[in-house]
């Protein structure tokens, strides 16, 4: 049971976000493998098939992720069984990132429904099937184009869910700015899922490279119908023919939102264009021929302005490419649509580190301070086929958000991080400790979280001054996190 705020149950808008995925995912598992055997497996196979290819993107990610009931369980044990949760904006606001997957299913779908209207069309015993499972009492008597409708239905249920809650939270509430937050991210992912359903052409584009460039040579596996990192779905912006300047070398070049990937065939081709590239009929196969170019590393120059010829350079950290193009519109529109994309990084980041500046400068009707040294973790799961990790640690209390550096290859990270919080509410803002994995071409994998409230490390600090934890990593097989704590009130609030 979670806490009521001005008669609104936080629990009960919480238990949309963390039992929508997984009523759907129910619905569509009967269909896809409970009678999958009474079947013969041939008719199972196929609704598997269509619900892989909604449920799943190219990279084979549950879309359902578990993060915001696998944070909440954190919190709730983290503050006792019989005490309610207090704040839930943070939580919300953190993890609907990891709801991103909505947008490749969104992109997806009408792929599936077109192969089950398919399907049921051209195949009796199909159709027959999937009406015998509807009478099953899981599935509410829906059939199994109902459930691939509900993501769609559901994902714009949730901005209207945090606004309630909002709107029934008290102005000066611990938990008011991060459900502002969270309301803000609800909003941008219904955005982005609109746009992803007018990306079909976008998806195509990228499953054909998937299919036709060969990244021997990347240390992590990259799928490049998938999320980025950090910038939402990825996205092709152009791709056509360049020249390395001085050898003259044909090259294919395909610009993403997130990196620059330079390639070169492995047999001689010819086409007019990039829409001729892309076609279902071309065999071509490509190689990489550099590692992918990361648009944040990267700064692109044109050559002196008496040239007139079509060159220009993109310097790397450590390398300089100096490519031409077959006319100076050409290289007009590449050095255009680089610097567009390296601007949104930028502007990106530049975004975060304001909202992050904010919320520690937020000192007003502050009572004390909480500083916080994380130290090491021990024993983390690994994510490489090394048996190591590439891990970062996130350190939050609300809208307060700090992040470490990524140590890598290492499943004991040696931190010594600093990081200070202002405390507005000593019984209701909670300490909150998450690791991830650093990826480079995907979003960052959960390595664990642990929580403490700032009322519990209070009684743990009394008359003891500093203190050093020991604090178990929850939701993963292994792990734990040393952290050293101060709590500091100020003298007008001390007694409380």
């Amino acid at each position: 049971m979670y806490t009521v705020v001005q008669g609104v149950s936080l629990g009960g808008g919480v238990h949309v976000y963390s039992s929508t995925g997984c009523g759907f995912r129910g619905g569509v598992h009967v269909y896809s493998s409970t009678w999958c055997y009474s079947a013969g497996c041939e008719f199972g196979g196929g609704v598997h098939h269509i619900y892989n290819m909604c449920i799943f993107g190219p990279g084979g990610k549950n879309m359902w992720c578990v993060c915001v009931r696998r944070a909440l369980h954190v919190r709730k044990k983290m503050g006792g069984d019989n005490m309610p949760v207090q704040v839930i904006g943070d939580i919300l606001a953190s993890e609907l990132a990891h709801l991103q997957p909505y947008i490749q299913f969104c992109s997806c779908q009408l792929n599936g429904s077109t192969l089950l209207q398919s399907r049921t069309g051209n195949q009796q015993d199909f159709k027959d099937f999937l009406k015998k499972i509807a009478t099953d009492y899981r599935c509410k008597g829906m059939p199994l184009s109902s459930f691939l409708l509900k993501p769609m239905q559901r994902i714009t249920r949730y901005p209207l869910h945090i606004k309630n809650i909002l709107e029934s939270t008290q102005e000066e509430h611990a938990d008011c700015g991060p459900l502002r937050e969270a309301l803000e991210r609800a909003e941008e992912l219904c955005t982005q899922v609109n746009e992803g359903v007018r990306e079909k052409e976008n998806c195509d584009r990228l499953d054909w490279i998937q299919s036709h460039v060969q990244c021997e040579g990347v240390t992590e596996n990259l799928v490049f119908n998938s999320l980025t990192n950090c910038l939402g779905p990825r996205k092709l912006l152009h791709s056509g023919k360049v020249y390395k300047m001085k050898s003259n070398k044909e090259l294919w070049a395909f610009l993403f939102n997130d990196f620059l990937l330079l390639t070169h065939a492995a047999r001689q081709f010819s086409s007019s264009g990039p829409d001729k590239l892309f076609t279902s009929k071309n065999s071509t196969q490509l190689k990489m021929y550099k590692p992918p170019v990361f648009l944040n590393e990267i700064l692109v120059k044109l050559p002196d302005s008496s040239s007139e010829e079509p060159f220009f350079h993109i310097s790397n950290i450590d390398r300089v490419y100096s490519l031409k193009t077959e006319n100076i519109n050409e290289r007009t529109a590449w050095v255009q649509k680089i610097k567009a994309a390296c601007e949104d990084i930028f502007q990106m980041d530049k975004k975060k580190r304001a909202k992050a500046y904010q919320a520690r400068s937020l000192k007003a009707s502050g009572i004390g301070r909480l500083l916080v040294t994380i130290l090491e973790a021990t024993e983390l799961k690994s994510c490489k086929p090394n048996g190591k990790s590439n891990p970062y640690c996130e350190v939050t209390m609300g809208a307060q958000n700090y992040t470490s550096k990524t140590l890598s290859d290492t499943v004991n990270p040696k931190w010594n991080f600093n990081c200070q919080f202002n405390i507005r509410d000593l019984y209701q803002e909670v300490l909150c400790i998450t690791i991830f994995q650093r990826d480079q071409f995907s979003p960052d994998e959960f390595l664990g979280r642990t929580e403490v409230p700032v009322a519990t490390i209070k009684e743990e600090l009394e008359n003891k001054g500093l203190v050093t934890n020991r604090l178990l990593l929850h939701e993963v097989p292994t792990g734990e996190v040393w952290v050293r704590l101060d709590l500091q009130l100020f003298q007008n609030s001390a007694s409380k």
